[in-house]
């Protein structure tokens, strides 16, 4: 049995939105909406008594998602900004570029590097992790093919 009828969205929780915002905007998405959450919804989904949540949705040009939240209250909690692929949770979040150099210059125009190099794969894909915003590890891909 399928439970799963399409994927819609990866949530990130962020300390900065507008920060978050401005460099997955600076990527290429598109903001598709913002909000706020409050009240006994999202305390029971979240299972955070008191959650407040400002939200801001993406949209990506070729389809996908990504959602960025700030906790209003209570207060987040420090994640590991300096995580390396290796480290459980969440790896990346993956966006296909059409020019990787371009891509990489942009957000280094920005302050933001990378964590190691441009890999290429086989002829058939160059691929490099970023650190953006609070260490969110975004990588940036190109077909080469």
């Amino acid at each position: 049995m399928t439970h799963v009828r399409r994927f819609d969205h990866i949530g990130i929780t962020v300390a900065d939105l507008e920060v978050a915002t401005a460099f997955f905007v600076g990527l290429g998405l598109e903001v598709e909406g913002t909000g706020s959450v409050e009240g006994e919804f999202v305390e029971t989904v979240c299972g955070i008594p008191g959650a407040h949540c400002e939200l801001v949705m993406l949209a990506s040009p070729g389809g996908g998602r990504l959602e960025l939240a700030r906790f209003v209250t209570p207060d987040h909690l420090p994640g590991s900004p300096g995580a390396m692929a290796n480290e459980l949770g969440l790896r990346n979040v993956s966006f296909e570029v059409e020019n990787l150099q371009a891509a990489v210059d942009a957000v280094a125009a920005d302050g933001y590097g990378l964590v190691g190099g441009i890999g290429e794969y086989q002829g058939s894909v160059r691929m490099a992790y970023v650190r953006g915003p609070e260490g969110i590890v975004v990588s940036l891909f190109e077909q080469l093919t």
